[in-house]
């Protein structure tokens, strides 16, 4: 007969390891990534010890950061970092400032030296306190001693309730002294718990003037930028595309779908004129989500500016396109609930003739596939047709994200892109997180230098097996030849191109990724349809595509079909 053993829960001795692993158990915040280091120690004990937590060892602190984002990203929860002291914590950053413009939840947690050891030669020691600055929502910075217990309980009380109720990131500062590995067998501090504060109610402003407005109105946009699938309600959207004065423009990262919206913005747009821009320009517009990618739109919005700007989120408003009239502070249903029953449905020819604009870009569009050659645009072409339904689509950026939104994909495919600072430092790390979390199939597809940047985002031990990373490799940082300048000199090539010889298929061999690479036009849908098949180990497919013919090929594209 065999005696099932227990192990009893091992507690580290220090009172505010302790303190911190209680509330965040109570509150609910379970995911916790750590990066190892001693004078994190006592965190690493009261977490990795409670089975409570879910915890995960990632070694690169950047990768580790953009890790606990793509999960936050999907939880919709706060996520925990832990690192020890010194430049650890620094290498959050990246993932610090995305998740402050985008509004994910994340609790750093950096262990510290006590205040005496700061500033006086210790080694692994920097100016912790405040690092953040300008890009988290609170800093607690704890005190070190029993004396302040509670002081330490109402601060991390207050971080991770901000960063539940604003959504965001903070920072909780934790200092240690040594020794830092002991242990006790039971709790020494029983912390009080603050709870949640309970959600201000937001109420509308007198929305008549607004309403007014709306319906003498004859040319409304309404432009959504980066959100979460079904944010807004099916319903709001169906009624606003059945608007003839209202025209939608969505991106690849709205998540929003219609077959009235105009969801390729550049292709509208790009080879407009000034008559037609004028005859574009609106009256009034309505912007909710979050970053806007086309730079085309921001250009013409600013240049043929609207009469009035509404920004509706219940958190923040940029006045993207200096013209900001009002900031609702109510969600984006919130609002459209009680404005549109108030509104009368304007009957004209605005949105029908460019519905019409649209309808011909898009046959153009289909002519030049046709008949265009083997390059980037061609190769993102292909692979929009041979995506699965029903998947999780993570998106790196610069060229990435720009060539996915000339295409239209599957309303069952959701879309994410790190847009608040548009980085392409962990946009691996992140989808890797995202697909940890997500119970549909994860693809993500990036190009080179985004994916050989964030390298280490594959020494990781949480991969999915059905997680799967296209790279298209077109030997360096190929957006550069859009963007004007002399391609030819030997200076463009090296210090804005980035010209390169490297692949991923040693990297695959060494992280255990089933590696597959094209680079013919007559391959392309053959391996395509081969990788989305399923597998017991995650795949990678890497695409090269000839770097000098790419950027003709995109730019005739928008001369063609206008």
């Amino acid at each position: 007969m065999h005696l099932r053993t227990f192990t009893p829960m091992k507690y580290s001795s220090k009172l505010l390891s302790q303190t911190l692993t209680q509330i965040c158990l109570v509150k609910g915040v379970h995911h916790i990534v750590i990066s190892p280091g001693s004078r994190n120690a006592p965190l690493t004990i009261g977490f990795v010890e409670n089975e409570k937590f879910n915890c995960f060892s990632i070694v690169d602190e950047r990768s580790a950061a953009f890790f606990a984002l793509g999960m936050s990203q999907q939880l919709k929860l706060p996520v925990v970092l832990v690192c020890t002291s010194g430049s650890a914590l620094l290498n959050y950053y990246p993932a610090v400032a995305e998740a402050f413009y985008s509004d994910i939840p994340l609790v750093i947690i950096s262990a510290d030296r006590p205040k005496e050891l700061i500033n006086i030669g210790d080694g692994q020691t920097i100016q912790q306190e405040n690092v953040f600055a300008n890009h988290i929502l609170y800093n607690a910075n704890c005190e070190n001693g029993k004396k302040h217990l509670a002081y330490n309980e109402n601060e991390i009380n207050k971080a991770i309730n901000i960063a539940f109720e604003q959504q965001g990131p903070v920072h909780i500062n934790v200092p240690f002294a040594e020794p830092l590995y002991e242990t006790v067998d039971g709790l020494q501090v029983q912390s009080e718990i603050i709870p949640l504060g309970i959600p201000e109610k937001n109420t509308l402003v007198e929305l008549d003037p607004f309403v007014n407005k709306w319906n003498i109105s004859n040319k409304k946009i309404i432009l959504i930028g980066a959100q979460s699938p079904n944010s807004i309600e099916q319903k709001f959207i169906d009624q606003l595309a059945e608007d003839e004065s209202v025209l939608i423009f969505t991106e690849t990262t709205s998540n929003v779908h219609h077959h009235n919206i105009f969801p390729s913005i550049d292709q509208l747009i790009a080879p407009l004129y000034d008559d037609a821009f004028k005859n574009l320009q609106p009256e009034i517009l309505i912007t909710f989500g979050g970053m806007v990618i086309s730079k085309k739109i921001k250009a013409f919005l600013r240049n043929y500016s609207p009469t009035e700007h509404w920004h509706i989120d219940p958190k923040k408003a940029y006045d993207t396109y200096f013209c900001l009239k009002h900031h609702f502070k109510i969600s984006p249903n919130d609002f459209l609930k009680e404005f549109l029953p108030k509104t009368i449905v304007t009957e004209n020819t605005f949105q029908k003739d460019w519905l019409k604009v649209k309808q011909h870009r898009l046959d153009r569009q289909a002519f030049y596939e046709n008949s265009m050659p083997y390059s980037d645009f061609k190769v993102f072409s292909e692979i929009v047709k041979s995506l699965p339904n029903n998947i999780h689509l993570q998106l790196s950026n610069s060229a990435t994200i720009r060539y996915s939104q000339l295409f239209k994909l599957d309303k069952s495919i959701h879309v994410f892109c790190n847009r608040g600072t548009s980085g392409i430092d962990g946009c691996t790390s992140t989808a890797i997180g995202a697909a940890y979390i997500s119970d549909d199939p994860t693809v993500f597809i990036t190009g080179d230098l985004s994916f050989f940047y964030d390298s280490n985002a594959l020494w990781n031990n949480y991969i999915p097996n059905n997680f799967k990373i296209i790279v298209i490799n077109n030997g360096g940082g190929g957006i550069f030849r859009i963007l004007p300048g002399d391609k030819n000199s030997e200076n463009f090539k090296t210090y804005f191109e980035t010209k390169h010889h490297i692949t991923a298929e040693h990297l695959c061999k060494m992280y255990d990724f089933n590696y597959h690479s094209v680079s013919l036009d007559n391959e392309l849908k053959t391996s395509l349809n081969s990788f989305f098949k399923e597998s017991n180990t995650p795949k990678l497919l890497e695409i090269f595509t000839p770097s000098e013919i790419n950027d003709k090929v995109l730019l005739d594209y928008f001369k063609f079909i206008k």
